[in-house]
């Protein structure tokens, strides 16, 4: 990796490559062992350069936006940590180009901004939307796919290509892109609506409040760990099986919200898949229901 890094230090600023970091720093979960490397880009020229070198070298390559909604192994990352800082937000009439990197929040403001609305209900996610995408993110019944116009990304061969909507094959937390580890998203094109700007404002506004009360935001978290189930209420059914509070070391099940596990201090990977693995097990036992992650472990097992 010595050789790599010589290679990509002389391109980017050594400060946005870091050797053997420690994932715990960019994650919500607060968990993760060290990455062989770990780049922060900041252009699609950069991301273009990291990739080219990578695959010349064959090393592997983790993309990551906000480290949300990702699971971290202890044992850390082989190869090469992509962070985009590709951030950009752009107004256009009542579309909106968004760099991969940009934070919903942030998407949401500038939408709020310029008076558009559609975005409201994905406004408190903490994630990037590039991984909206690869995930088909959603709240309060908003979903991505129904916002998206077109995404342009980097293929296996890192050449450009743009999709269309229907290109995506969105379902339920997945897209084209969930299989697709070499895939890199870079930019999407929007479509929202003309509102009142007053209105947006409130209804991100209430949606804040609301997920300060019912979610656990003062503890590191990946978000939702578990999938909505087809037919149940997945949190519901962990409720039922008295599992909240229940914990392996320091990673719980959380008492205000049973479908986080949360982080109380200094949690491992190893004791989120254990507990995981527990809260499968006994919702299976007592209801018969096998229920889904929706967080990515990432890393050596």
């Amino acid at each position: 990796m010595q050789e790599v890094y010589n290679e990509i230090i002389k391109n980017i600023e050594k400060e946005r490559v870091l050797k053997d970091e420690w994932m715990s720093k960019h994650t919500s979960f607060k968990i993760g062992g060290k990455a062989d490397l770990f780049i922060k880009a900041n252009s699609i020229d950069e991301v273009k350069f990291i990739c080219t070198i990578a695959k010349q070298k064959n090393i592997p390559i983790c993309l990551i936006g906000n480290g949300t909604n990702i699971l971290v192994s202890d044992k850390g990352i082989r190869g090469i940590v992509l962070k985009l800082n590709l951030n950009e937000v752009k107004v256009q009439d009542e579309f909106i180009y968004a760099e991969a990197g940009a934070l919903l929040s942030k998407v949401a403001s500038v939408a709020c901004q310029n008076s558009l609305s559609g975005f409201e209900k994905l406004s408190g996610i903490p994630g990037t939307i590039g991984g909206a995408i690869k995930m088909n993110a959603g709240a309060y019944g908003q979903e991505m796919k129904a916002l998206i116009c077109e995404t342009t990304y980097l293929d296996e061969n890192l050449e450009l290509r743009t999709i269309k909507n229907e290109e995506h094959e969105f379902s339920y937390r997945k897209s084209f892109f969930s299989s697709k580890k070499n895939y890199c998203i870079l930019v999407t094109k929007l479509k929202l609506e003309k509102g009142v700007q007053e209105d947006i404002k409130k209804e991100m506004h209430d949606l804040l409040v609301s997920r300060k009360i019912k979610q656990p935001l003062e503890y590191a978290n990946a978000g939702s760990t578990f999938k909505r189930g087809e037919n149940f209420i997945t949190a519901e059914l962990i409720d039922k099986a008295g599992l909240k509070g229940y914990n392996i070391g320091n990673a719980y099940v959380s008492e205000k919200h049973a479908g986080f596990i949360i982080n109380k201090g200094n949690a491992t990977a190893k004791d989120v898949l254990e507990l995981i693995e527990k809260v499968q097990q006994i919702v299976y036992e007592k209801f018969n229901k096998k229920i889904e992650l929706e967080i990515e472990f990432i890393g050596e097992r």
